[in-house]
């Protein structure tokens, strides 16, 4: 299925291909807590940026692997570039324009990253 999703201004814009039925990850570490981030990790191929580059911030911390994304404009964090994943892409739930047929949320413990970084490693392969 493709889906649109933009941030909050619209500034930035995109269109992605998975699943009908959505299997998300909702983080506890403070990054994703605090933005609110519900995750959908998929191959960079199935994802292609519509508008907005210029309005691309990012944002990294820790190893640097990671490239968080956000909106310059409002704020909003569409989707980013995830440590477990460097070569796939991980879209914010909740920025999905198109509504998905349903979403099964599973709670992952990203406060103890190192210890459960495996259980994500493979998220953009199966999507």
């Amino acid at each position: 299925m493709v889906y649109l999703g933009s941030c909050h201004c619209r500034a930035i814009t995109f269109e992605l291909e998975a699943p009908e039925n959505i299997e998300a990850d909702r983080c506890n570490c403070s990054i994703c807590s605090k933005s609110g981030f519900l995750h959908l990790i998929v191959p960079l191929s199935k994802f292609k940026l519509l508008s907005g580059a210029q309005s691309v911030s990012t944002y990294t911390f820790g190893s640097g692997i990671a490239k968080h994304t956000f909106c310059k404009i409002c704020g909003v964090k569409p989707f980013y570039t995830p440590r477990s994943n460097p070569d796939g892409i991980d879209i914010n739930v909740n920025c999905l324009d198109t509504k998905a047929a349903s979403i099964n949320v599973t709670e992952f413990d990203g406060q103890n990253w190192e210890q459960h970084a495996h259980k994500l490693a493979n998220k953009s392969k199966e999507t």
